[in-house]
């Protein structure tokens, strides 16, 4: 390491944390985010998987190509035809890197690789001179390391890092670890593989049993300079390790544990809320960090201290994780000028094409409700980004419901014309439903020809008060793809059917799915 003192951040959003269900994004949310995580100063943005699909390829192409500051890895199985794929997707970044893998434990080896131990370790070191043909920067990781024979884990790493690996990768493929046995793991590859000074030893953590941060911290404290995480902790089965959890305790804890890391901090709730909008996963409320109770004080005890001083009760500033100390309450009566002050606040910088829009939003629900939270603000400028490319646009819609009555809507949308976006063609259908929601749905399928399936809803109240406005998470299902949608109204019949288009519009666009890996 040129710096012991300095841990690289890795994150691995794009790739592990998407591979959480229902969380695919198609290429032109993957660059908006691996935009965002340039911002926020990660060291290494692993952008895919580029053999799994098409789609998974031209996504790492495109962020390799564009995406400028952190080194751009794809990932990879240890064989030539994965590594040249991986190659030829991430050859375009100035800081290219391959992430190259086959599992180490014997469960793995015996009975999903129907290998030898030998013949894995061939592969292993193979596969990593392969790579080094084509880049400089090699990461190897052994699959599930923790349950690996340590004696063998020993063998393999020292042979990759003699093949020409400069980062190897430990994971806990299946949050197994506790914390204490992972230190010590990290430790004693430390004293036993001789030529481990030639490498960084990187960490990828996942959450089965609640630890991925812990283990991920205590890998930190006994040598490992590489962290592998994704935003709001995100990925396979219960996640990977939190991102800003991890970078928050090094920055709060600096005198404890000694090290630095390159992450802006300030970029941190910002980045938590688009992958959260992107990926229709929503964030729990008591989440730490960028949860919305994060910085919330209820009781009465709580209140006086931070009102006396913050720091009886709050070990971190919001402000130092982009969230505003203090919430300035707009209304009717404000202006442009308030409305793109507060959004500069809140770490948004709007394309003046894009304030008009925003602030007619704001205005239609200023006159729906006395107090514009930050919040509702920020709804509706993740709305008004979100439907730049979109097919659908609802224009009218009428629901009726009640006792004895059955449950009918009228559904008005636009539809673009040609995929111009220049002319528009109105078209109405109504329906009958279960409910106000699902009657809006058919009729919905009704104008669009697609017949989805709901897989999941969620609605919740994105501010306080009888007039918030209600945030609807939906993930639908069609030929077999998952798609998610978010749509927030003080509405909430409206904002289910605004849901729900979103996710039609993102079956219009395409978005293919292949098989995935996961470390």
């Amino acid at each position: 390491m040129k710096n012991k003192d300095r841990v690289i951040i890795f994150d691995t959003t794009l790739r592990d944390g998407e591979q959480s269900p229902g969380a695919s994004l198609n290429i032109s949310e993957k660059l908006e985010i691996a935009h965002q995580l340039a911002r926020l100063g990660v060291d290494v943005i692993e952008a895919g998987f580029p053999i799994s699909s098409v789609g998974d390829f031209e996504s790492v192409k495109l962020i390799a190509k564009e995406v400028k500051g952190p080194s751009i890895a794809g990932f990879c199985r240890a064989g030539e035809k994965d590594i040249l794929a991986c190659w030829n997707a991430v050859k375009y970044s100035k800081k290219p890197r391959i992430h190259t893998f086959i599992a180490t434990s014997d469960i793995h080896i015996e009975r999903k690789l129907r290998k030898t131990r030998s013949e894995v370790l061939d592969i292993a070191a193979n596969g990593v001179r392969f790579a080094k043909k084509f880049c400089d920067d090699v990461e190897f990781a052994a699959e599930d390391a923790v349950r690996s024979d340590f004696d063998y884990l020993c063998q393999v790493i020292e042979a990759v890092i003699d093949a020409g690996a400069t980062t190897v990768n430990i994971p806990d493929t299946v949050g197994y670890a506790v914390v204490e046995d992972y230190g010590k793991i990290i430790r004693t590859l430390r004293e036993r593989v001789k030529n481990i000074d030639k490498a960084v030893i990187s960490v990828h953590c996942h959450n089965d049993l609640g630890l991925a941060v812990a283990n991920t911290l205590a890998a930190i404290s006994n040598g490992a300079r590489q962290v592998e995480c994704t935003v709001n902790g995100i990925g396979e089965r219960a996640g990977n390790a939190s991102l800003e959890e991890v970078v928050m305790a090094l920055r709060t804890r600096k005198k404890y544990f000694g090290i630095t890391c390159g992450v802006n901090t300030k970029e941190i709730y910002k980045t938590s809320r688009m992958v959260s909008t992107l990926t229709g996963i929503v964030v729990q409320p008591n989440k730490a960090i960028v949860g919305a109770n994060a910085f919330a004080h209820e009781a009465g005890i709580h209140q006086d201290g931070v009102l006396k001083d913050s720091l009886t009760y709050e070990i971190m500033r919001p402000q130092d994780v982009g969230i505003p100390s203090n919430q300035l309450v707009l209304g009717k009566h404000s202006g442009r000028h308030a409305l793109v002050k507060r959004l500069k606040d809140l770490g948004y910088s709007i394309k003046a094409e894009q304030i008009e829009k925003v602030y007619s939003a704001f205005k239609d629900l200023a006159d729906k409700k006395k107090c514009v939270f930050d919040e509702d603000i920020l709804a509706l400028v993740e709305e008004g980004i979100s439907t730049e490319s979109e097919t659908y646009v609802l224009e009218y819609l009428n629901t009726s419901s009640g006792t004895g009555i059955i449950p009918t809507a009228t559904v008005r949308l636009s539809k673009k014309d040609g995929g111009k976006g220049k002319n528009k063609v109105i078209l109405q259908e109504a329906a009958c439903g279960d409910g106000p929601v699902d009657a809006a749905y058919k009729a919905v399928d009704k104008i669009a020809g697609v017949k989805a399936k709901l897989t999941d809803y969620a609605l919740r109240a994105l501010s306080v008060g009888k007039d918030a406005q209600g945030e609807v998470n939906v993930k639908v299902e069609y030929k077999g793809l998952k798609f998610s949608g978010r749509g927030a109204s003080t509405d909430i019949i409206e904002a289910s059917v605004k849901a729900y288009l979103q996710a039609l519009n993102k079956i219009a666009s395409g978005r293919p799915l292949g098989a995935k890996e996961s470390l």
